[in-house]
């Protein structure tokens, strides 16, 4: 197995030596045939001969990198051969030349090659051969021509694979570049769910706490043990956050297979109105229908919705709004909706540039199927009303 290793490696090392220096091996090639050219011509005292066979065999050094000009020289000698009185020893450079055609040439000098080929093997049996009669020109002839033919064909092949390398390689480029695109796709749409989630987090927190504070400082004065209590909703809203936002940062630190934390779903809405509840809004809750089990992912969705929808509440509302929330778990769909009495639709109609609220909403409903359709309530308030469809 080791030896065959090692054989497949040096394989791989000659190929590609070869193939990065394919014209150094063509002009090698090239010289050496015109070197057997010359000296078998010289032997003839054939002044013409010598440059006939040099004509037929030098231009090869280029038949790759330029399979026309070298084809055309090599088939303008092989006409001035026949003012030769015995044919030239540089005719293999002919096949050769019809080779480089076929698999580097464009599709016109293909087909001339080949025509001008198969003309040269009936003038050159016609020509040098014609003292062993018809029937011995015709059958030399036939042989010329099939040579030729079998050094096309080669190089048809050779441009066949060629080409199929090319398809290979731009369809490796091209799948490289679908996964990179597909990279910066999921890292984009990563960084904007994370964008989502810290914002959901940290404001939904921040507005509790900031409403604790303003009524804890009234309250200070008038009620102390009222204060404390302030105190202690503000304090746990703060550990929860500091609790969220580990978690969702061990998410970001955790590999694949890894114990995440658990994350909030739609069964945990209650709760949810119940901590807004204590930080002293007045809002209630209803739930309609059996619950179902959602995956975590629309689950976490519907969470999200709501308490965004009771952030912007704490937020904008001002006090003594009033909030319902509705939980209606029906045959084909979660529907929610929030809706307050409060001052602050104006301010909530367009969101903030750069904000997350009411687009991040409509963003996570999009993601599973969903729709959020949000905007003032006719007599005054907001109101937020979302769709999650079981089979998105």
């Amino acid at each position: 197995m080791q030896d065959e290793n090692t054989r497949r490696t040096v394989f791989d090392a000659v190929v590609a030596w070869t193939r990065a220096n394919s014209i150094l091996i063509d002009a090698l090639l090239a010289l050496a045939l015109a070197g057997v050219s010359v000296l078998a011509t010289v032997t003839q005292l054939s002044p013409l001969g010598v440059v006939v066979a040099a004509g037929m065999t030098v231009p090869l050094a280029v038949r790759r990198r330029y399979p026309e000009v070298s084809g055309g020289l090599v088939a303008l000698f092989g006409l001035v051969q026949l003012a030769l009185p015995t044919a030239s020893f540089g005719n293999v450079g002919v096949l050769m030349a019809v080779y480089a055609l076929a698999g580097y040439g464009r599709r016109w000098a293909s087909s001339g090659g080949l025509l001008l080929g198969l003309a040269g093997s009936v003038l050159c049996a016609a020509r040098f051969f014609s003292s062993t009669g018809l029937g011995g020109v015709v059958i030399l002839a036939a042989l010329i021509a099939f040579s030729v033919v079998a050094s096309w064909s080669l190089g048809s092949l050779r441009r066949a694979q060629r080409q199929n390398e090319l398809a290979l390689v731009e369809r490796a480029r091209l799948l490289e570049n679908e996964r990179e695109n597909e990279s910066r796709l999921a890292a984009t749409a990563e960084r904007q769910r994370i964008a989502r989630e810290m914002h959901d987090v940290v404001a939904h927190s921040l507005s509790v706490i900031i409403a604790q504070a303003d009524g804890g400082r009234y309250a200070a004065r008038a009620d102390p043990a009222l204060a404390a209590q302030v105190l202690e909703t503000i304090s746990g809203t703060g550990r929860q956050a500091l609790t969220d936002m580990r978690n969702l940062l061990g998410v970001l630190r955790t590999g694949p297979g890894e114990d995440r934390a658990p994350q909030p779903d739609a069964t945990m809405i209650g709760d949810l109105v119940e901590q807004v509840r204590g930080s002293g809004l007045d809002v209630t809750a209803e739930v309609v229908g059996p619950v179902r089990d959602l995956p975590p992912a629309m689950g976490l969705a519907a969470y999200r919705i709501v308490q965004e929808s009771l952030t912007n509440v704490l937020k904008h509302a001002g006090p003594r709004a009033r909030t319902r929330v509705e939980v209606r778990w029906e045959p084909d769909a979660l529907r929610m909706s929030v809706e307050d009495d409060g001052r602050g639709a104006a301010s909530m109609v367009q969101p903030s540039p750069g904000g997350q609220g009411l687009v991040g909403m409509a963003e996570r409903a999009r993601l599973h199927g969903g729709t959020v359709v949000s905007g003032p309530r006719p007599g005054g308030g907001f109101s937020v009303r979302a769709t999650l469809p079981y089979s998105s």
